[in-house]
């Protein structure tokens, strides 16, 4: 056993992201009523994806990861063959890895899916979602989800260090997500995550997951592209303060979904996420089973929700019979708790203990 103070709460904020993950993969694509209607309430247990879901549609099992968690859980291994210090060639490898060899892949979104497809043919990126003849890419590219579901390892290896979370989330937003958009709210998660590792204070973690938003977005002026287009930082403070004002859950879900979305549009669904987190105080179960309850991109959103209350918690806080079942049906595939360790070691090295 070690006796590593951040590899418990690193086990339990990779394994509540594939919780959430899981729970939020039958209820894909669906609207709150839907949702409410099948679990008669909150999607708090785990059930089989329908065909009209993306996990219904590849065959994924009860309690079974999508690719969300799946690349979370590549990163992470990458992250600590690294050293913790994964470089841009580093991360195209693991992405590569991941898709080639992870059977998660036939998930994958729409822009990752383009940039793999030209790493793949060995074509240049430049020219990949580009209007025409031209050198200007398309507003969508670049501005979904997918750097910022998979970023917390990113966050978990600089315990409280949200400037170090942030330019280790930047070197795994480029190629795919290369839009202020993405790098912003990859940059919140991971600034969320590391702060949840060295606070127990909800207020903390968010204003922790605002400040990296901050910076990411400056760091995508210096290093990537600003379409037009909603701006992060504005979307996030508005669904907070839905958050904040909100008594009821399925009300509170009601007016994030109306006025802020959970599509796989980083500005929906990573301030949906952190909202979520905000109103049920971190509480691990509730939080994931919030983010499985609000529509669309369901998985997505209670992965990243997941991650930030999962390392708040700690393992002993973790919803203990979805555990047991999680553990039972992924863990022979990514062995977390090897993960967890190794990502620990790092963190340890990397803090002010280390």
């Amino acid at each position: 056993m070690t006796t590593n103070k951040y590899y418990d709460p690193i086990l339990a904020s990779l394994a509540l992201a594939g919780i959430g993950d899981a729970l939020g993969a039958p209820t894909e694509l669906w609207g709150i009523d839907e949702i409410f209607a099948r679990y008669d309430g909150l999607a708090d247990r785990f059930e089989e994806s329908t065909p009209d879901t993306f996990a219904g549609a590849n065959s994924g099992k009860r309690g079974e990861v999508t690719d969300d968690a799946s690349q979370m859980y590549y990163l992470a291994r990458a992250l600590v063959k690294a050293g913790g210090r994964l470089d841009q060639a580093g991360w195209i490898a693991c992405l590569l890895d991941w898709a080639e060899t992870s059977p998660k892949a036939g998930f994958m979104g729409p822009t990752t899916a383009a940039i793999v497809a030209a790493l793949q043919a060995g074509e240049g990126l430049d020219r990949v979602g580009v209007v025409g003849t031209s050198k200007r890419k398309l507003t969508t590219m670049g501005n979904t989800n997918g750097a910022a579901m998979r970023v917390a390892p990113a966050g978990l290896v600089h315990p409280g260090n949200i400037a170090a979370a942030c330019e280790q989330a930047l070197v795994t937003c480029l190629p795919s997500h290369d839009t202020d958009v993405a790098i912003a709210s990859a940059c919140a998660i991971a600034a969320g995550a590391a702060m949840a590792l060295v606070e127990r204070d909800i207020d903390a973690v968010v204003q922790a997951c605002r400040k990296g938003g901050l910076i990411g977005a400056r760091l995508a002026v210096e290093h990537a592209r600003v379409p037009p287009g909603p701006r992060f930082s504005t979307r996030l403070d508005m669904a907070l303060e839905i958050a904040t004002r909100a008594t009821d859950d399925r009300q509170f879900l009601y007016d994030l979904d109306a006025a802020i979305g959970a599509s796989m549009l980083a500005c929906e669904s990573v301030p949906a996420a952190i909202a979520i987190f905000a109103y049920a105080k971190g509480d691990p179960l509730r939080t994931v089973a919030l983010a499985a309850s609000v529509g669309n991109d369901t998985d997505t959103v209670a992965t990243m929700a997941g991650a930030m209350a999962g390392a708040m918690a700690g393992t002993a806080k973790l919803p203990q019979t979805l555990y047991r079942e999680f553990v039972a049906v992924n863990d022979a595939e990514f062995h977390l708790q090897n993960l967890a360790a190794g990502l620990a070691d790092i963190a340890l090295e990397n803090s002010s203990d280390g």
